[in-house]
């Protein structure tokens, strides 16, 4: 892991507020993506999308282990977890 890349869990809201996790380790290349329509499949049919949490993970392992776990989350639990730590 580079000190200069931190990797990343994030979570969009959605048009329809549904709700998309991923990682990375380039936060806001990836969501300039995701807003352009360029990102992942699912968010490019269901622009726009907005930022509304964000997680640090020490590595890239981390962050897909993070990332399992709170995919496999319920929406009402997702949703709390967003209320914990709002960036937008």
């Amino acid at each position: 892991m580079s000190s200069d890349n931190p990797w990343f869990l994030y979570i969009l809201e959605c048009c329809d507020n549904s709700l998309y996790t991923g990682i990375t380790n380039r936060l806001t290349i990836r969501i300039e993506a995701h807003k352009a329509g360029i990102g992942a499949r699912y968010t490019r049919s269901h622009l726009p999308v907005k930022l509304v949490y964000v997680e640090e993970c020490q590595d890239r392992s981390s962050a897909l282990k993070r990332e399992w776990a709170v995919k496999k989350m319920t929406k009402s639990q997702k949703l709390e977890l967003i209320k914990k730590v709002a960036v937008g």
